[in-house]
């Protein structure tokens, strides 16, 4: 029973980063899930699937993994390098392409 530790990264359907700050403990799943024969709907006998543990910080992920003995994995995020633009920088006399409309 392996378990990842991870900051989420930002969804495509919003521009805020609030979402990203809370490091989540998840497991990873035994065994694949099997389509149910009377409804079609995807089922699993692996309950930790439904498990998903949220903190504050990467510490407190790993050191809750570790009173608990459970093996695990941190995956380090990719920090977004934003890009400074300013409105006036469109009427910059130093534009590689012209203004125009």
């Amino acid at each position: 029973m392996l378990a990842k530790i991870y900051r989420p990264s930002k969804t495509a359907m919003q521009s805020g980063q609030a979402a990203t700050r809370r490091w989540i403990l998840e497991f990873e799943p035994r065994s694949a899930m099997t389509p149910d024969p009377l409804m079609g709907w995807s089922s699993s006998a692996d309950t930790t699937r439904q498990v998903k543990l949220t903190f504050d910080t990467r510490e407190q992920a790993i050191d809750y993994a570790r009173r608990h003995g459970i093996p695990h994995q941190v995956m380090e995020p990719k920090e977004r390098k934003p890009v400074l633009k300013a409105y006036g920088d469109n009427f910059s006399a130093k534009r590689k392409e012209p203004w125009s409309h």
